[in-house]
């Protein structure tokens, strides 16, 4: 096997599938990548078993013989990230040894069997969906953040995705806080999709969508997989029901506050350098002389309070709230105002951005709720 690849091109295809690279690992070939080298192209993969990236190089290549090989992801990948020649060519040899030469490096690394890396679940195409990518990936960037840590609940550190033929909605909760986005779409199809995708998967699609093209989205059984350009991410599901969350949007409020985003935003920023020391627990006071005031408990540090000018409705109120939630929310809303409202000083907050909702043709709606803190 021989063939030679722009170093330029060969970095940015590692950099994609390194994204389902095993790092740590009991099972050794999880730290690997395949590198399958046909006449006419090459298939870059990696599969940590949770999460697989097919990368299909079909430009910058020069194929000169066929095989099939893996090598270790991290050692191969740093190599390549130091080389500063044009271009790169790499050649199998016999003994486990594959050969990578330049201009001016020239280096040989250990290569295992193809055989021994793990399979990619074959598609069965039960549910095919075409979105545009702008979609789905500002969907993931609304409701990522207010998913659980998967180190921490692994139950809740998925995000949930419905799609109709004309609408796609994504949620996500910790328990703590729920967010919802929805898009006005038309997919050309009578099918429905609905199923619950891990975080740690968004997360990767997003990182890695940048183009214009629609995603192709195909489920099947406990699988799913994403298409788009030259690149295929799969992914396992969770076999259990997303909580009915619809009902957990409040309907009512006693109390209302509309306040510019980013005075807000910059309030908090401030506030968290103390209220760190307090679990980021802030105490907001909310009253009908529009305004609304910040303060954190004394801490050894120091103690803080801001006021801002706001609109306040109904009736005065007081609440605790964790400010790096309600940092987090104030990050992925573009309004330049937000709506705060809730029932009572327990009951959940719901947040909303406030210029969306004033427009006649709504062609996207974003909601979050945060449950305020007990003190």
């Amino acid at each position: 096997m021989k063939f030679t690849v722009l170093t330029k091109a060969l970095k940015e295809w590692l950099s994609i599938v390194n994204h389902a690279t095993a790092w740590v690992t009991t099972t050794p070939i999880l730290e690997n990548i395949l590198i399958k080298v046909n006449f006419k192209n090459i298939v870059l993969t990696s599969n940590n078993l949770e999460m697989a990236i097919e990368y299909t190089i079909n430009e910058n290549i020069n194929i000169k013989s066929e095989w099939a090989f893996s090598v270790p992801s991290k050692l191969f990948s740093s190599y390549v990230w130091l080389i500063n020649d044009d271009e790169i060519e790499i050649e199998l040899l016999w003994w486990d040894s594959l050969q990578i030469k330049t201009e001016s490096w020239n280096t040989k690394i250990k290569w295992l069997e193809a055989s021994e890396f793990p399979v990619i679940p074959s598609i069965k195409q039960e549910i095919i969906l075409e979105i545009p990518w702008k979609i789905v990936k500002k969907s993931i960037e609304k409701t990522l953040f207010s998913s659980a840590e998967w180190n921490i609940r692994p139950t809740l550190a998925w995000i949930f995705v419905s799609i109709t033929w004309n609408e796609a909605i994504f949620a996500s909760t910790d328990s703590f806080r729920l967010s919802e986005y929805k898009n006005k779409i038309d997919t050309h199809t009578n099918t429905t999709f609905s199923q619950i995708i891990p975080s740690k998967t968004t997360y990767q699609i997003k990182s890695i969508l940048d183009d214009n093209e629609n995603v192709k989205i195909i489920s099947w059984e406990n699988q799913i997989a994403f298409f788009f350009w030259n690149c295929k991410i799969f992914s396992r599901l969770l076999n259990w029901k997303f909580p009915d969350y619809y009902s957990f949007f409040p309907e009512t409020h006693s109390t209302k506050a509309v306040i510019n985003r980013v005075d807000l935003m910059q309030a908090l920023k401030k506030i968290n350098l103390i209220s760190k020391e307090n679990n980021y627990s802030i105490k907001m006071s909310l009253s009908s002389q529009t305004w609304m005031l910040l303060e954190t408990s004394e801490t050894q540090i120091w103690e803080w309070e801001l006021k801002l000018v706001g609109s306040v409705e109904w009736e005065d109120n007081i609440i605790w709230i964790n400010s790096v939630f309600f940092l987090e929310v104030l990050w992925v809303i573009e309004s330049s105002h937000i709506s705060m409202s809730f029932e009572s000083p327990l009951a959940p907050i719901l947040i909303l951005p406030v210029d969306e909702w004033k427009e006649q043709k709504i062609k996207s709606e974003f909601r979050h709720i945060i449950m305020p803190l007990k003190i």
